[in-house]
C-alpha cells in the first residue's frame, strides 16, 4: 500500500487510541534523577497500541499475527574488548523504551500483548556489570505482558507463518534495516509484507503523541539553555572544542542528557562554510578569533528523543554591518517559512520559499544582480544554501518518514537533491527549519566559472566574504492544526543576541 493511501487510513488511528488499551498495570517510568523529566512507560504502551490498531487497519487482522522487533546489540570497538556506550535501536525504542542491549520484542496486533525476550546472563555478570534483573523485574520496569529469555524465542514463535518484521531502506543513507536472524522463520513472509511494516512504523513515528512531544520539549529546552550559556561565556581566544565541552557539560549536568543527538558542529570563522565540520578528519581545534562569526549546531537527546538547534553569532558579541546583513537574510528566510508551515504544506515548496527569500536579500545587499525567478530556475540558491531546508526529527536526528513510497521523488537539481523530506506536512510532525548562507570557496569558484550562474554574481562584493564562513539558524518545530509550535528557546533577533552576550538573562523554559 502506498504511503499516501496509508496516511488517510491512519488519520483515525494516530492520536485517537483508547487509552485503556494503552495503559499498563504499574507506574513504571524512566528518569535520570531529581530535576530531570520523568517519563511514564505508558508512552511506549501507547505507541504499541497505535501500531496494533494501524496494523489491523492497513496490513492484516488475522489471528496469530506476530510483529517481531530486534533491539540493538552491544558492540566492542574494532578487535578490542572496549565496549562502546550503547544506545538503543530506534524502532525498538519507540515500541518498548528498553535501554539495555541484546533484546527482542514480540507484539500480538490482535490483542496488543507485548513480550520481551532478554539475555540469559551468567552469574559472573553481577561482578563486572551489576545486578541481573529477574524476569519479573524486567516486566515491571518496562510494563510488558511477559518476559522470556532470548534462547526461548524460536520455540515461542514455533512454526507460525504470520510473522512480520520491519525491513526497508533508510532514505538518508541508502542502508537497509534488516530483519532479525531467527532460524527457519524469516522466510515465512514476503518482502512486500516486510516493507509494509517498515513503512507503517515509519509513518507512525512521524506523527508524535503528546507524551512524545513532552519529551522533545524537554530535550529542546535543555539544548536551548546550553546554547544561551555559550552565548554568555564565549570569548575570543577560546577554542572550538571548549565550546563543545561547555554544551555537553550543561546538557548532562543540568538536564541528565548523556548523549548528544549527533556530533557537535562547533565552527568559527571560515570553518562555518563546511556544513558538517567537526567530524574526525576536521577536528574542532581552531582558536576563535575576535571578529569571527560562529556557527554552533548542537543538540542533546533524552530517552532517545532528540533536539537539533543551530545558533550563529559573532564571537565578540557585536555584529558588524556585513554579519548583520547575512544574519538577517537567513532570519528572514526562516520567518518566511514559519508563516507558511501548516498541515498540507509541501516541504519542497518551503525549501524554494527559503531560497527565494535568501536570493532577494542578497540582491538587496549588493551581492547578486538579476531576476529572482531566473536565479531559482538556474538553481543559484544552491551555491549559497547547498543543503535542504530541514528534516523530520524524533528518536533519530534525521528521523524516518521523509520520503516513503507514496511521496514525491527527490528532485535531482542542485539544492533540492539534498532534501531529506519531499512530503507534505502533517499535524504533530516535528521538523527542523534551518536555512543558511555559506561562502564556500569550492561552490563559489564553480559558479564563477559557469556562465549560467556567474552573470548573477557581483564578485567584487562577494570576495569581501571570502573568509566569512557561514550562518545557519535552526529551530525545531511541531506542526499544529493551523501553524506551528516552536520548541527552540534561544534569542534570534540581533539586539536580543547582543544583549544576552553582554550578560542579559534569557528564559529557555517551555
Amino acid at each position: 500500500m502506498a504511503t499516501g493511501d496509508m496516511e488517510g487510513l491512519l488519520e483515525d488511528v494516530d492520536l485517537r487510541i483508547d487509552l485503556f488499551s494503552a495503559s499498563s498495570d504499574n507506574d513504571a517510568s524512566f528518569r535520570m534523577g531529581d530535576g530531570t523529566l520523568e517519563i511514564s512507560m505508558r508512552l511506549h504502551a501507547l505507541n504499541r497500541a497505535r501500531l496494533c490498531k494501524a496494523f489491523r487497519a492497513v496490513i492484516s487482522d488475522a489471528e496469530g499475527d506476530l510483529i517481531v522487533l530486534e533491539g540493538g546489540k552491544s558492540r566492542c570497538r574494532d578487535a578490542t574488548d572496549h565496549e562502546e556506550l550503547f544506545r538503543q535501536e530506534s524502532f525498538f525504542h519507540w515500541c518498548f523504551g528498553v535501554k539495555e542491549p541484546d533484546c527482542m520484542g514480540v507484539i500480538e496486533p490482535r490483542t496488543g500483548k507485548a513480550r520481551l525476550f532478554v539475555p540469559r546472563l551468567p552469574i559472573e555478570y553481577e561482578t563486572w556489570m551489576g545486578h541481573i534483573l529477574t524476569k519479573e523485574e524486567w516486566k515491571t520496569m518496562y510494563a510488558v505482558n511477559e518476559v522470556l529469555y532470548l534462547d526461548e524465542v524460536s520455540s515461542f514463535i514455533g512454526m507460525r507463518t504470520s510473522l512480520f518484521f520491519p525491513k526497508g531502506v533508510n532514505t538518508d543513507r541508502g542502508v537497509e534495516h534488516s530483519v532479525p536472524l531467527i532460524e527457519d522463520v524469516v522466510s515465512s513472509r514476503t518482502e512486500k509484507e516486510f516493507v509494509e511494516l517498515f513503512e507503517l512504523l515509519s509513518e507512525l513515528r512521524v506523527v508524535k503523541t503528546e507524551m512524545e512531544l513532552d519529551v522533545m520539549r524537554y530535550s529542546a529546552a535543555v539544548s536551548s539553555a546550553a546554547h544561551v550559556e555559550i552565548m554568555q561565556k564565549i570569548r575570543p581566544g577560546m577554542t572550538e572544542y571548549q565550546i563543545e565541552s561547555l554544551f555537553q557539560h550543561h546538557c548532562y549536568s543540568k538536564g541528565g542528557c548523556r548523549y548528544t543527538s549527533y556530533t557537535c558542529i562547533c565552527a568559527s570563522g571560515n570553518n562555518g562554510a563546511t556544513l558538517h565540520y567537526g567530524h574526525a578528519a576536521a577536528a574542532i581545534a581552531s582558536t576563535i578569533q575576535d571578529g569571527d562569526i560562529c556557527l554552533f549546531d548542537m543538540g542533546t537527546e533524552y530517552h532517545c528523543y532528540g533536539s537539533d538547534i543551530t545558533c550563529s553569532f559573532p564571537a565578540n558579541g557585536k555584529f558588524t554591518s556585513d554579519q548583520k546583513m547575512i544574519y538577517e537574510a537567513v532570519l528572514a528566510a526562516q520567518r518566511a517559512v514559519f508563516e507558511k508551515v501548516r498541515p498540507g504544506a509541501s516541504w519542497p515548496d518551503m525549501h524554494v520559499l527559503a531560497e527565494r527569500t535568501i536570493l532577494e536579500k542578497l540582491i538587496e545587499g549588493g551581492l547578486l544582480v538579476g531576476d529572482v525567478d531566473e536565479m531559482l530556475e538556474a538553481r543559484l540558491g544552491a551555491v549559497f544554501m547547498p543543503h535542504g531546508l530541514g528534516h523530520t526529527l524524533g528518536i533519530d536526528t534525521h528521523d524516518v518518514g521523509g520520503m516513503l513510497s507514496g511521496h514525491p521523488k527527490r528532485d535531482l537539481r542542485p539544492g533540492l537533491k539534498s532534501l531529506r523530506m519531499t512530503r507534505t506536512l502533517r499535524k504533530n510532525m516535528v521538523v527542523t527549519v534551518e536555512p543558511g548562507i555559506y561562502f564556500n570557496s569550492a561552490l563559489i569558484g564553480k559558479a564563477r566559472n559557469d556562465p549560467g550562474l556567474s552573470k548573477y554574481l557581483q564578485m567584487e562584493e562577494i570576495d569581501r566574504f571570502r573568509n566569512f564562513g557561514g550562518i545557519r539558524l535552526e529551530d525545531d518545530i511541531v506542526i499544529t492544526s493551523d501553524g506551528y509550535e516552536n520548541l527552540t528557546r534561544v534569542p534570534r533577533n540581533v539586539s536580543d543576541i547582543e544583549n544576552v552576550m553582554a550578560g542579559a538573562a534569557w528564559d529557555s523554559t517551555p
